[in-house]
């Protein structure tokens, strides 16, 4: 039995009917707006929005303050989110990343989240 996937050919999130509908962006501090954000070669992403992490990776790049370049912060949304990264696609509000995310923030008070590389 094959894993199915979405349009952009990586595997939907297992965990994406366990999402909770009471977690929402607007009272959140946009954590996962922070997170490192690995592009696959089939994202396209402007190259303005790209940085190269010491490890060699393309990655979303980020401003001084640790957010995400491509977040509006006027209107605290995603301002490529109909071109955003296979990874952000992924990352379902309220879902089971997204809600650790946020307890791990929350509970330590993280304000720059760093690369983990995992294998």
């Amino acid at each position: 039995m094959s894993d199915p996937t979405q349009a952009d050919g990586y595997p939907t999130d297992p965990y994406a009917e366990s999402v909770d509908p009471s977690v929402s962006c607007s009272d959140c501090e946009a954590v996962c707006c922070r997170l490192t954000v690995v592009l696959m070669p089939n994202d396209r992403i402007a190259p303005h929005l790209i940085e190269h992490s010491k490890d060699g990776y393309d990655v979303m790049a980020r401003g001084e303050d640790g957010w995400c370049v491509a977040m509006d912060r006027s209107r605290m949304c995603c301002g490529i989110y109909e071109s955003r990264p296979s990874a952000c696609r992924r990352f379902a509000m309220g879902g089971p990343y997204c809600r650790a995310e946020r307890e791990d923030y929350f509970e330590h008070g993280t304000k720059d989240i760093p690369f983990v590389r995992r294998c």
